[in-house]
């Protein structure tokens, strides 16, 4: 077993520090609660809270209503995120959050001297609470091992026994938009009830130090500075029937310069580069491709810095509608009242066929019609609608 002082380097990232005695709502947190339970004084002893945040970057951000709501309600606490290493950067410029655990987990028997580690960053940091977000009963497993005495989640994958706060997820937490998901959980295990409306976004914090990389990078990369700067976003993790078919984000690559004179970026990871490249070539204007260029703190600084959005249902979809830019989702086999954009700026794109949502990851009868009735100008029209061309000469 590494020694406190071996994980602490090994583990955790430096932390933002609070002013303490701090017993309100830190600023920009975003939510306010009616908590009886924490005004009765019920959690009037707790100093410590972890947080072990969700796996996918989609999910993250439509975690964060459910996160703030805990920053509310713990306002004079210690609150702490225990997150995958490749997504730690989500929390970059999100100062209402103390302290960052990333972790790293390899795959077989290393995969154990991962868990240890987590474990007893975990156990060093003697949290007086863990919330639990996602579902897998290694998540709860952890923070029983690290010895925290209140622990709270869904009773879900076999881990009740594990959950000093549990409850079963409602009707409405599986059938309503996502985003509701952990907070229904945070109001039924520990009796935090925040209002917040149904199209309130998100409004996700960016690290300066960030922008600043994004936009050096981007004054080496464009043509022409003053054109509006679209991001799309043409991969999704989830496979084929949730991605629009290539020739058309080309064709839409091309219309928006032809409309608005619009520059366009794709995104993605170091695997969706290849395929961005050959996206890039197949449009007659050319786009920068910056897919493999980014980590989740430069992407949400690059997406802040387009004037709209256009890609499949993912991640980079919810972190475009948080930010507040103008953002388009395509959607094909996934229901857009689950997990469409969040937002005022925010639409999704769903042409609704009699095998849809099928929530697959490949058509089952090979025909994609969801995906293959969606045109290009259709696109167009709903990021000219939302105002991303509004500032174009």
């Amino acid at each position: 077993m590494p020694t406190a002082s071996e994980i602490a380097s090994d583990v955790s990232l430096p932390r933002v520090s609070r002013a303490s005695g701090i017993h309100e709502a830190s600023p920009g947190s975003g939510a306010s609660c009616d908590n009886d339970q924490v005004r009765s004084g019920a959690w009037s002893g707790t100093k410590r809270v972890l947080v072990k945040e969700v796996n996918w970057l989609g999910d993250l951000v439509l975690s964060l209503s459910a996160l703030r709501a805990l920053r509310a309600a713990f306002a004079g606490a210690t609150l702490s995120v225990l997150i995958r290493q490749e997504l730690a950067g989500f929390f970059d410029g999100i100062n209402w959050i103390d302290e960052v655990i990333p972790y790293t987990m390899r795959g077989g028997i290393r995969g154990w001297a991962d868990q240890q580690k987590i474990v007893a960053a975990v156990r060093v940091r003697r949290f007086d609470l863990a919330v639990i977000f996602p579902n897998s009963f290694r998540s709860a497993l952890w923070a029983m091992l690290a010895g925290v005495p209140r622990r709270a989640g869904y009773a879900s994958d076999g881990r009740r026994f594990l959950l000093t706060n549990h409850t079963a997820p409602k009707a409405s937490a599986k059938q309503g938009h996502q985003r509701f998901y952990w907070l229904e959980m945070v109001s039924d295990t520990l009796g935090i009830s925040p209002a917040i409306p149904n199209s309130e976004p998100e409004r996700l914090e960016v690290s300066q130090q960030s922008v600043a990389r994004v936009r050096a990078w981007l004054a080496s990369q464009r043509r022409n500075r003053d054109a509006p700067l679209i991001a799309i976003s043409p991969a999704a993790a989830y496979g084929p029937a949730k991605e629009w078919p290539p020739p058309r984000y080309a064709e839409l690559i091309d219309l928006l310069g032809e409309l608005a004179g619009a520059e366009c970026v794709l995104i993605g990871t170091h695997s969706d580069r290849i395929k961005c490249q050959k996206m890039a070539s197949m449009s007659r204007r050319g786009a920068l491709v910056a897919a493999g260029d980014t980590d989740v703190a430069e992407l949400k600084a690059l997406l802040s810095l387009c004037d709209g959005f256009a890609g499949n249902d993912s991640g980079a979809m919810h972190l475009a509608s948080a930010l507040g830019i103008p953002a388009v989702g395509i959607f094909g086999s996934t229901d857009p009242a689950r997990t469409g954009p969040v937002g005022a700026k925010a639409t999704a794109i769903y042409h609704s066929v009699d095998c849809s949502p099928c929530l697959k990851r490949t058509c089952r009868f090979g025909h994609y019609q969801c995906l293959q009735g969606i045109a290009a100008a259709e696109i167009a029209a709903a990021l000219t609608r939302l105002g991303a061309f509004a500032n174009a000469d």
